[in-house]
């Protein structure tokens, strides 16, 4: 899957860049803490899950850019985490929080207040375990 990524050009390498990587961190740390402020509900859960991926996103796009990556596919920052960084854990959250998001996001698709709380903690986890790999 990377290498067809990166042969149809939705991945390729770049210029190593820790400022990027650095202000995404501190986007994605605004965008968490943005969401801690709001109460939780059924009619709010759907738009708070979906923020919450745009975070993890963000770190991820973090970690990419100190590895000296650039992807343009979210679907293409899985295999890089599966293929490059070789976690297939944080890959399989990461590919399942980009499905949870995208039904949100282009299908109107609707999750629980439950679900919600579920997929803030993953999302938590799989973010920390991902900052383990930036150096900035």
């Amino acid at each position: 899957m990377w290498e067809e990524c990166v042969r149809k050009e939705a991945a390729r390498r770049a210029i190593v860049d820790k400022e990027l990587a650095s202000a995404l961190l501190k986007m994605s740390q605004r965008r968490i803490s943005f969401i801690s402020t709001v109460k939780l509900n059924d009619l709010n859960a759907p738009i708070i899950l979906s923020e919450s991926y745009e975070a993890l996103r963000e770190v991820c796009e973090a970690l990419l850019a100190v590895k000296g990556y650039k992807v343009y596919s979210h679907e293409c920052i899985t295999a890089f985490l599966k293929e490059i960084l070789k976690d297939d854990l944080i890959a399989a959250g990461f590919d399942r929080y980009r499905k949870i998001r995208n039904s949100i996001n282009y299908y109107g698709n609707v999750v629980t207040k439950e679900e919600t709380l579920k997929g803030l903690k993953d999302i938590n986890e799989l973010a920390g375990k991902l900052k383990k790999h930036i150096m900035v």
